[in-house]
Order: C-alpha cells, then structure tokens, then sequence
C-alpha cells in the first residue's frame, strides 16, 4: 500500500490517459440478474506472492453471497486483472474494466500507485471504488473527494499521531528517534510523528531515511544509538522492519522499537524469526490464530481452507471483512441500483466483524474511528499489550 516517487510520476500522465473519453456510466455492470466488480491486483509482479490471499478472500465472500441467492436476486461477478504493481499495467486493465466488461464497481483492489493513477479515471466514469488498498487520504485528494470512493484503510499519519501520543508518556521515553522511507510514506509518517511530539512539548531526538528496497540498516540504527534514544519509531513495511530489529539486535541493545501499521503484520513475525521477538507494533485490526476462540473467525478460516487448501492469512482476513461491508453496502442500496443509491445505501451502513476494534461506519467516506492497538511479538506471536484506544 506504499507509492513510491516512481509510481508518483508515472501517476498524472496515467490517469490522464484513462481518463479521456470516458462519460459517466451511473448503473454500468448492472443488469437484472447480474452486477459486475472489477479487481485490479498484482500477479506478475514484486507483490504478487501476496496476491492469493487478498483474491481469495474477496473470492469466498462473494461466493457465499451468491450461494445466498446474490444481492436482490442478482449474482455478483468478480472480474479480476493484473497491474503487476505499475501504474501504467493498471492503467490498461482499468479501461479494460471500465469500457469491456462495464463493471459497476472497483473493489479492493491493491497498490497505492496503481490505485492513483486509475481512481478518478474511474470515478469520472461512475464506476464505484471501495476499500482501494492504498493510503487512504492520497486516494480521496486523486479522486478529488469524488462521493464514489469508500476508504477503509487505516491512514498512516493519524494512527501514527495516536499512538505516539498514547505510548510515549505510558512508557516513559525522552528521547524519540525515527526511521522512515524516503517519499509519500515517510512523509505520512512523519506527518503524523511532528504533532505527536509537538503535543507532549517534544522534538525528534534523530532521524534517519532509508529508499525503498533498501536491505542494509545498519547505518540508520547506529544513528539512533548515537543519539542516546530510548524508542525508535519505524516507519517501515516488512523487510524493513525486520532490517531495523535485526540491526537492533546485533548491537544487543536494549532499546523498544514500535512500528507503523503496515509493519504490523504476521509475515514480519513469521520471516523475521529471533531478530523480531520483542518489537511493538501499531495495529489496526485483530489478528486470528488457527487457535483463536473466535467463533466467526473460525467459521471463515475453516471455509477458507475448505475452499483453498490453505490457511487464511490477516490479508484474507481483510479482503473477506471489506468484501462483506461492499455487499452490505449493495443491499442497503436496494433493488434499483445505482451509483447514486450505492454512495446513500453505503453511508448508511454500519460494519463489525471478527476483524474489527469496533463497529464503524463511513465518515466523510472514510471507515471510522481508526482505533489502534498496541501488539508485540512475544515467542513468534503478535500479543496485544495496549487494548485499542
């Protein structure tokens, strides 16, 4: 869900090659028994290993809709498309979307890159775009607050500013060092670091950048150690986040580390082994076991791995709950449907599940209240040790 410069330029000059020639389609992909989705996702690409889950959940959630009887006696129909993560590819499958197949709507489709360089193209043309895995606030300024778009991503900057604000005075700490990526995620990042601080009368003891793909942290964590901090933020996704700790832990250095909301995930704990026990993370949704007592969690992992001979992941997890608010969304819309009752039956809607802090709803056509936790990775597992706030 990270953009990157690269993707940044390559984004004004796609969407304005998608966008000409497009007229709005209010109740396009809609016919009496059917409505079609579109899903653009990375399938050749460097997210593509990925990619399975984030389908699969969609997958088994409309499935089951369908199997219902559909959505006012109409079948959904996902069609899905590779943008191999380069806003150009997804550019192509978009008006493949839009002008081919007519879907109705875009629904959970990944990359914030590739989501910014087709949002408004398709907002422009009618077309719904809901649950867009990518940066939530980039996403309504492309779109130009288009009513079409429904986030539910957790925004980056707010949830860092909670956090910090919470834990920085539960823990004690004085002096704060942050490590972030390079472009438009550290400066979300940072965005929500620089209030955090600056309510608790605080600066950033140190900070240090790194590019994206970047393997090699050595330099940044003895920065951090040079300046005496007794926590680091880190501003990274999942190999960066295991870099970070692993460099933490060559030093031996007793030291709490705390990562943003795209760090906090169950392949960093699975990859990252020794070198990440004892890192605290921001979260943004519960997280289930195989041995979770939840029953609606079990329910949907035991049909997931019926369906797919494999154990659903957070990802899926996501998928399947977000796919489930878009089908809510649907059927509150009622039977004549259209763009315009889709944006009234969607702001209407209220949306709790096994994955969620607690209910929300749409505000400003953002899921809310972003509530976080705060988890650490206790022998190989996220545990919650902060309740979300």
């Amino acid at each position: 869900m990270i953009m990157n410069r690269r993707h940044m330029l390559a984004t004004s000059a796609a969407a304005l090659a998608l966008g000409s020639g497009l007229r709005p389609a209010r109740a396009a992909g809609v016919t009496a028994d059917e409505i079609a989705v579109g899903m653009h996702i990375d399938l050749s690409g460097p997210s593509a290993a990925g990619m399975p889950m984030l389908r699969n959940g969609t997958e088994l959630a409309l499935n089951a809709a369908n199997a219902a009887g559909g959505i006012h006696g109409r079948q959904i129909r996902l069609i899905v498309e590779d943008n191999g993560s380069q806003p150009q590819l997804a550019v192509r499958a978009v008006q493949k979307l839009i002008r081919s197949d007519e879907v109705f709507a875009l629904l959970n489709c990944f990359g914030s890159g590739t989501n910014a360089a087709t949002i408004g193209a398709a907002t422009e043309a009618g077309t719904v775009v809901f649950a867009p895995w990518a940066a939530s606030a980039v996403m309504h300024q492309v779109a130009g607050n288009s009513p079409l778009v429904f986030t539910t991503v957790q925004n980056y900057n707010t949830t860092t500013q909670h956090a910090l604000e919470h834990v920085i005075p539960a823990w004690g700490a004085q002096r704060v060092g942050v490590i972030y990526m390079e472009g438009p995620f550290g400066d979300l990042i940072r965005a929500g670091i620089t209030p955090a601080l600056e309510s608790l009368g605080m600066t950033v003891a140190a900070e240090a950048a790194y590019r994206p793909g970047e393997i090699d942290f050595s330099s940044q964590v003895a920065r951090m150690r040079a300046a005496d901090v007794d926590l680091i933020f880190a501003g990274t996704i999942i190999r960066e986040t295991v870099g970070v700790m692993a460099e933490v832990k060559k030093l031996d250095w007793d030291v709490k580390v705390l990562t943003a909301i795209p760090g906090r995930g169950t392949i960093v704990a699975r990859l990252g082994g020794a070198d990440v026990e004892g890192l605290y993370g921001v979260g943004g949704w519960r997280l289930h076991g195989e041995d979770t007592t939840d029953a609606e969690a079990q329910a949907f992992i035991g049909a997931f791995r019926e369906a797919y001979g494999m154990v659903p992941d957070e990802n899926a997890a996501n998928a399947y709950s977000y796919t489930n608010w878009f089908l809510d969304s649907l059927r509150a819309a009622g039977p004549d449907l259209t763009s315009d009752s889709f944006v009234a039956g969607a702001q209407g809607t209220a949306h709790a599940d096994f994955t969620t802090y607690t209910q929300q709803s749409f505000v400003e056509n953002h899921a809310m209240p972003e509530l976080v936790s705060i988890d650490r990775i206790v022998d190989g597992v996220w545990q919650q040790q902060i309740a979300p706030f």
